[in-house]
């Protein structure tokens, strides 16, 4: 009887530890899965990451070139603005002269007109 009890025990544990071979057989296999999966997501955030960080440099710089469009051109307005400031008037002159003001300084221009015949 004791042999067939020893039998039993032996059997049990050698079922016992085939189940606990594949149980450690099967974690092994999760966590290589959850490692791949763990890594794949890693580098898709990474790609999403170059991309936004690609966008955004691309973004700065047009911005920059956007501003230095904007500087030239507010400083052509203030050179178009110093010119245009000067005023032109023909009033109070009885020779019909036009009176031109262009940065503080007057301009006087005759006007000539068509002899009739």
């Amino acid at each position: 009887m004791s042999l067939r009890i020893k039998a039993v025990v032996e059997k049990f544990v050698r079922e016992l530890q085939e189940a606990l071979d594949a149980d450690i057989q099967d974690r092994i296999m999760k966590e290589r899965e959850m490692q791949s999966y763990i890594q794949e997501r890693e580098r898709e955030v990474a790609e999403r990451e170059a991309a936004w960080k690609a966008e955004l440099s691309r973004r700065e710089a047009e911005i920059a070139r956007q501003e230095a469009r904007l500087k030239m051109e507010r400083e052509n307005l203030e050179k178009e603005k110093s010119v245009l400031m000067g005023t032109a008037s023909n009033q109070d002159n009885l020779d019909g002269a036009l009176e031109i003001t262009v940065g503080g300084e007057k301009y006087r221009c005759l006007r000539f007109s068509k002899a009739k015949k």
